[in-house]
C-alpha cells in the first residue's frame, strides 16, 4: 500500500494533484464551518488585534493597543499511535497589551495540546465555529460577535472583550484563496473581519475601566505558506478612518528582498480590490533595534499600492513579542498609524507585523 501511494503521488503532475496534496485549494469558503478549525491543514490561526480607550474618559484616542492569537499546528508526529495524550497537533496562543502612556508592551504565552473535544476544559479548538481555549484563555464567535476573554496572567493584564461586526467578511486574495508564492502550493485560505465594534473590560495596572475600541480579525489556514527562501514577512492591517479597510503584506527573502507581495483594498461602500504580487511594495524609513535580541525592525514604512502610497508608523517601537517559549519564534507586533506619504492626518490605525528578523521563520 505504500508503495502503491508513492506511486500514485508521483504520476500526480496535474494542478488540481498538487493543490489536492498540500491540503489548500482554491474553494468558496463556507460558513460558519469555515470559522472553524482546519486540522487536515499544518498551520492556522485565529487573531485579534486592536485598540482600546477609556470608555470613561474624554475623546477616543487610543490608550492601549492589545493581540490575541490562537495557532494549531499539526506537529506530523505519533499520526501511527493510538493514545489521546500523542501530540499529534498543538495549540499556541499570544496575548499582548501595548501601553502606550507607559510606553511599555506586556505580554504572555501558552502552549497545549489540541483536543478534537472543545469541552475539554485544558485545551481545544472547535471544528464547526470558532470556539478556541487554552485555560481561561478564550476566543469564540456567535451570532452577534466575538468574544475575547483573557484570565490574569503573569504579564499584568486581563480583559474580557466583546468585538461586533460592523461589516461583512473581507475574503482575501481570489475570494479567499490567497497565493503566497510564485507556485500555487504556497496559498492559504484567508479571510478577515474588519471594523470591529470593540467594548468590554480591561483590567491592567492594579485597576479594572471599561473600554471601547475598534478592531481587526484574521483566520487563515495553509499546509504550505511559505515558499523556498522566504525567511519572514512584513503585513499591515488597517481599519481606515473613513470606514474602509487596508491590508497589504510581503515575503521577504534574506536579503530582504521582496519575493512576493499581496493585499486589499475595501472602501467603506463596500466595493473591494485584491492587489497582484507585483503592486504591492513596502519600503523601510525607519529602524529600531532590539536591546533584547539585536534584531533590526523597520519601525516606519512607506507602502505603495493601488489604492495609494501610505506611511505606515509604529506608535511605540519596542513592540517586540519573544515567543521562543511557545511557537519558537521571535517577532514584532505592533500598534501603528498610517498617514498619506506626504503628511496630513491621521487614515487609519491598526498593527504591523513583521517576523524573519531575529532569525529565519519556520512553519
Amino acid at each position: 500500500m505504500i508503495a502503491r501511494r508513492g506511486l500514485l503521488a508521483l504520476a500526480c503532475i496535474a494542478p488540481q494533484c498538487v493543490q489536492a496534496q498540500t491540503g489548500v485549494a482554491p474553494r468558496a469558503l463556507a460558513f460558519p464551518r469555515d470559522h472553524g478549525a482546519h486540522p487536515d491543514t499544518r498551520t492556522e490561526w485565529w487573531y485579534a488585534a486592536g485598540w482600546l480607550h477609556d470608555a470613561q474618559a474624554p475623546g477616543d484616542a487610543p490608550a492601549f493597543g492589545f493581540q490575541l492569537t490562537f495557532f494549531r499546528s499539526r506537529t506530523g508526529l505519533a499520526a501511527g499511535l493510538a493514545s489521546r495524550f500523542a501530540a499529534r497537533q498543538l495549540l499556541f496562543a499570544h496575548a499582548a497589551l501595548t501601553d502606550l502612556a507607559a510606553q511599555r508592551l506586556l505580554h504572555a504565552e501558552r502552549i497545549a495540546r489540541w483536543n478534537d473535544d472543545e469541552r475539554a476544559p485544558r485545551a481545544a479548538a472547535a471544528r464547526g465555529d470558532t470556539r478556541v481555549h487554552i485555560g481561561d484563555w478564550r476566543f469564540e464567535r456567535n451570532d452577534s460577535a466575538y468574544r475575547a476573554s483573557l484570565g490574569d496572567t503573569a504579564a499584568g493584564f486581563a480583559y474580557r472583550l466583546s468585538l461586533a461586526p460592523t461589516q461583512p467578511l473581507l475574503l482575501q486574495g481570489d475570494a479567499g484563496f490567497s497565493r503566497k508564492g510564485p507556485d500555487r502550493a504556497n496559498a492559504s485560505h484567508y479571510y478577515s473581519q474588519p471594523q470591529l465594534a470593540v467594548s468590554g473590560e480591561l483590567r491592567h495596572a492594579g485597576r479594572a475601566r471599561p473600554v471601547r475600541g475598534r478592531a481587526w480579525f484574521d483566520h487563515e489556514w495553509s499546509e504550505s505558506l511559505m515558499p523556498d527562501g522566504a525567511v519572514g514577512w512584513d503585513w499591515i492591517g488597517i481599519n481606515l478612518a473613513d470606514g474602509g479597510a487596508l491590508t497589504a503584506f510581503a515575503l521577504r527573502r534574506a536579503d530582504r528582498s521582496a519575493m512576493w507581495a499581496g493585499g486589499s483594498h475595501r472602501t467603506r461602500n463596500g466595493s473591494a480590490q485584491a492587489f497582484t504580487a507585483d503592486a504591492v511594495r513596502f519600503e523601510p524609513l525607519a529602524h529600531w533595534t532590539s536591546p533584547a535580541t539585536r534584531a533590526r525592525y523597520p519601525v516606519r514604512w512607506r507602502v505603495h499600492t493601488p489604492a495609494g502610497t501610505f506611511d505606515i508608523r509604529a506608535l511605540l517601537e519596542a513592540q517586540e513579542l519573544d515567543s521562543r517559549a511557545s511557537t519558537g519564534a521571535v517577532y514584532w507586533e505592533g500598534l501603528a498609524e498610517l498617514r498619506n506619504a506626504h503628511g496630513g492626518p491621521r487614515l487609519g490605525l491598526g498593527y504591523l507585523e513583521m517576523t524573519g528578523y531575529a532569525s529565519a521563520l519556520r512553519l
